[in-house]
């Protein structure tokens, strides 16, 4: 590895296919998307390198190994439910048994590696709780409890997040107040986690330690449409992921 912090991204992609009626006649279109380029912007010029790799991708391009994992410095889960990773080619189209790679960025993490769940509708538990991360090896090294059903809490009106810990290296020299947010995951603290911004009486930003490593939840989204233009447009948000991304490499130190 180099100076480079590497990032692995997995999700934030997305197909929508859409059936046109005109009279009689009618035609489909299909359109790729991706949701990163905001977070992707404010990190250019950075010692941050992200790697993007979309949902489409995951089941079969997803490191299987602890040594591919070990080619990241922090790996972020964004908009993507845990079937994805559970059900690789080789185990839904043929009946094969593949490592279970939950449990492996678990054992990462122990190791020393840095993990962080941003929120979406395939995040935690997620539209109609189909996002599955309930009781998997990822509840159990977040800093967070996951629902058993739909956690997605819509805020059509916006809502102001609330800086809990004004003093933590992750908000360090952020401005307040911090821009509406359109929605978030429902998610509550566990005990020996470390709250930093909550959102209502939620939170919003959470972090704890696992093994040798450290993990942190960012209940929303990390653009459009639950963060919205004001909120990724906003000076702080640059310094946020940076911050967030840098606390995530630091293992077992006290920073």
């Amino acid at each position: 590895m180099n100076d480079k912090i590497r990032v692995l991204l997995a999700g934030e992609s997305w197909v929508s296919s859409s059936t046109h009626y005109k009279g009689w006649d009618f035609f489909s279109s299909t359109v790729y998307e991706v949701g990163i380029q905001y977070l992707k912007e404010s990190l250019e010029g950075t010692n941050i390198e992200l790697i993007h790799l979309p949902g489409h991708l995951v089941a079969d391009h997803f490191p299987s190994t602890l040594d591919e994992l070990n080619s990241y410095h922090v790996l972020i889960f964004s908009d993507i439910g845990a079937n994805t990773l559970l059900l690789p080619s080789d185990v839904w189209l043929r009946g094969k048994r593949s490592i279970n790679r939950l449990q492996l960025i678990k054992e990462w993490v122990s190791q020393g590696g840095g993990f962080a769940m941003c929120g979406g509708y395939y995040s935690f538990a997620g539209i109609y709780a189909s996002a599955k991360y309930y009781r998997t090896p990822i509840e159990e090294i977040l800093p967070v409890n996951i629902l058993t059903f739909d956690d997605r809490v819509e805020c059509p009106q916006g809502t102001n997040p609330v800086i809990v810990d004004s003093t933590h290296s992750i908000v360090k020299n952020i401005p307040e107040p911090w821009p509406y947010l359109l929605g978030y995951n429902d998610l509550s603290l566990k005990p020996d986690s470390h709250l930093i911004a909550m959102v209502e009486d939620k939170p919003l930003l959470a972090i704890s330690r696992y093994g040798k490593g450290r993990t942190l939840a960012w209940a929303s989204d990390i653009g459009p449409h639950w963060c919205p233009e004001e909120f990724v447009k906003w000076e702080g948000y640059r310094l946020l992921w940076k911050q967030i991304i840098t606390w995530l490499t630091k293992g077992e130190t006290n920073e």
